[in-house]
């Protein structure tokens, strides 16, 4: 084995035993090189005055080589800002900000020690690189039965992890957290769980409140009371769309130094905080109050990141940096955010006038994109094609009963019409069925 990965997982494990034993196989294997050509090229960034000819780019003048037609579109941006590799850990001065603004938006944060965010390639490469870190073949990921299809694919698919459910909802139309501890209690024999707390939730726009968070913590904490180790994932996606009383912040924050059994990761990005969804720009960060132990999380997720993307996109990078650290930032994030409120009360609006109501029921929602129907008489996949092929309506079918509908890209003043042809559709199929 390495001698640097040794090292790394020689400090986990005496920082905290419960997290080395979290790690997956590659998790304890994987580091970041310290000697090559990475480490050779940052030495000669700061000492080779004459000439640098170390990292795989192009200069021309002193400046990275670049096309005219390309840089005719982004000359607002000095090139070294754009061209360049970004380090693997991405820009520092773009992980910074994102701190910053975590700790602006989460005051539970406020006295906790975490990580600086690492940047991925948007949420789907943070999660992936959660999977390859800490799950092994037949280790649980614990998430609810309404959920994002991604989960599977990179927990269960890609790392071999077996998927546990429990109902997002309990009879009061809350979250129900009693399943949540069951689901976390049932895997006690294995001693480790990977549970992943996505809100607000795709597909059903759901984020508890104060009290139901309480829960979802006691929860957890119950599962290290039985001797299991937890890897909590807040899948924040969506964060900050919070339309009505709510929680406003990330359980990260509520979870961080709460229990050495639970390592606490936080997954988020900008891409759709900032509405930013093609840059592919999303963050990872670690709590524990061991600093030590943090750094070495730090250089095994850096490796993995190495050993996949090797770093990810600079000029996404530099535009939401730039984004950041302009005064118009937070009035410009607040217009958008108005505009989805007002679009999340219409539809809830037009939901609860009662003419859908032999239709369908909803799930409750309160925050985010989506919003899913409970259809009463037809089945979902069969609704979806039909409002496709004849009404030309884009829907998402989820299981029987289920339809997402995706209030975020439909203007308000066209909501009404969206749900009465829904509607229709659902005439349609229940006149086609009477018939035969």
């Amino acid at each position: 084995m390495n001698e640097l990965v040794k090292r790394l997982n020689a400090t986990i494990e005496s920082e905290n035993p419960h997290v080395f034993s979290m790690l997956s196989g590659l998790g304890k294997a994987i580091y970041f090189p310290k000697e090559g050509i990475l480490s050779q090229s940052a030495e000669a960034k700061t000492k080779a005055k004459k000439f640098n000819a170390t990292i795989g780019i192009a200069l021309e003048q002193g400046k990275p080589m670049h096309l005219k037609a390309i840089q005719d579109t982004l000359e607002a941006y000095d090139p070294s800002d754009i061209y360049p590799y970004a380090p693997p850990e991405g820009k520092p001065a773009l992980r910074k900000a994102w701190r910053d603004k975590m700790l602006v938006e989460n005051p539970s944060l406020q006295g906790k020690t975490y990580s600086n965010p690492i940047v991925t390639n948007a949420l789907t490469h943070g999660l992936s690189i959660v999977a390859d870190l800490f799950a092994d073949e037949g280790d649980a990921v614990i998430f609810p039965d309404k959920n994002w299809e991604n989960y599977e694919l990179c927990f269960s698919i890609r790392r071999g992890a077996e998927i546990v459910n429990f109902a997002l909802y309990g009879d009061d139309g809350k979250f129900n957290a009693a399943a949540l501890q069951e689901a976390v209690l049932a895997q006690k024999d294995k001693g480790k769980a990977i549970v992943i707390l996505n809100f607000p939730n795709n597909p059903t726009g759901y984020t508890p409140n104060a009290e139901e968070g309480r829960a979802i913590v006691a929860a957890l904490v119950a599962g290290t009371e039985a001797g299991i180790n937890i890897v909590a994932v807040t899948d924040d996606a969506y964060f900050s769309l919070f339309f009505e009383d709510s929680l406003h912040e990330s359980l990260f924050g509520h979870l961080a130094g709460l229990h050495p059994r639970i390592l606490p990761i936080k997954v988020d990005g900008a891409t759709k905080e900032e509405f930013v969804w093609g840059f592919r720009v999303g963050f990872i960060t670690f709590a524990s109050e061991s600093e030590a132990l943090l750094s070495a999380l730090e250089q095994k997720t850096m490796g993995i990141i190495r050993a996949t993307i090797s770093s990810g996109p600079h000029p996404s990078q530099t535009f939401v940096l730039r984004a950041l650290q302009s005064p118009e930032f937070e009035a410009q994030r607040l217009e958008k955010f108005n505009i989805m409120k007002t679009r999340a009360n219409r539809t809830k609006e037009l939901l609860d006038s009662g003419k859908f109501d032999s239709a369908w029921t909803y799930y409750p929602f309160n925050s985010g994109y989506f919003m899913c129907l409970k259809l009463r008489t037809v089945g979902a996949e069969q609704l979806r094609l039909h409002l496709l092929d004849q009404y030309g309506i884009g829907t998402i079918a989820l299981g029987e009963t289920d339809l997402r509908v995706a209030f975020s890209c439909i203007e308000a003043e066209h909501l009404e019409e969206l749900f009465d042809t829904i509607y229709q559709g659902v005439l349609d199929l229940e006149k086609a069925a009477s018939n035969v």
